[in-house]
């Protein structure tokens, strides 16, 4: 339902506008290092190596050696290295965009994703080759990437950093996620939050404030 007050809206990039499956970058590198799909999560989750990257405590080279060092897999080359993290970045559907499009002649427009700079660099790959349009800065006013932030959602700083940069007032602010805990942490800040879950898209969602 439409919150008439609303002059703001800030998208999440996975599974809001472009679909992902994030456990299918386990499977690349368990494929790659010979090991099993569980042990990779447990080597990742342990090393935190992805919370360093998506928070720019790690710049791709070091990422990459941290791969290879953690793995202990010395000869892993960058563009493996690249595929397999990418693996999980699946298509972008055009509708989507066009709705941005639309939606961007009547509100602000924004992005804030969890995300690094490898990731980034493939998704407007795939942003012109499904639409045409160049990269995520043509789409919002600001893109807010948590790599270049130094912090991650949920944390509530990233919300402030946002509505502070942007000059936003969070009553006039709606925040589109598909993570609950990244919702709340929005949610208690007073900006309006849509939880957005599959199968159900932001066509839907959004559906009155296009009109």
């Amino acid at each position: 339902m439409k919150n008439d007050q609303i002059r703001n809206i800030i998208f999440d990039l996975g599974d809001v506008i472009l679909n992902i499956d994030v456990p299918i970058a386990s499977k690349s590198f368990a494929d790659l290092s010979g090991r099993e799909q569980h042990e990779i999560l447990t080597i990742f989750k342990e090393s935190e190596i992805f919370r360093q990257f998506e928070t720019g405590l790690m710049d791709e080279p070091t990422f990459r050696n941290y791969v290879r060092e953690i793995l202990n897999f010395p000869d892993l080359s960058d563009e493996a290295i690249d595929t397999a993290w990418n693996s999980l970045l699946l298509d972008l559907p055009p509708e989507r965009v066009e709705l941005l499009k639309k939606l961007a002649t009547k509100y602000r427009l924004f992005l804030l994703s969890n995300t690094s700079s490898i990731h980034i660099t493939q998704v407007n790959k795939i942003l012109e080759a499904s639409t045409g349009v160049e990269k995520l800065e043509d789409l919002f006013e600001i893109v807010f990437l948590s790599y270049e932030m130094g912090l991650m959602k949920p944390d509530p700083r990233i919300y402030q950093e946002v509505l502070e940069k942007a000059g936003l007032k969070a009553e006039e602010t709606l925040f589109l996620d598909d993570n609950a805990d990244n919702i709340r942490s929005a949610g208690e800040l007073g900006i309006e939050t849509i939880h957005v879950q599959k199968p159900v898209t932001i066509l839907e969602y959004l559906q009155d404030y296009a009109v």
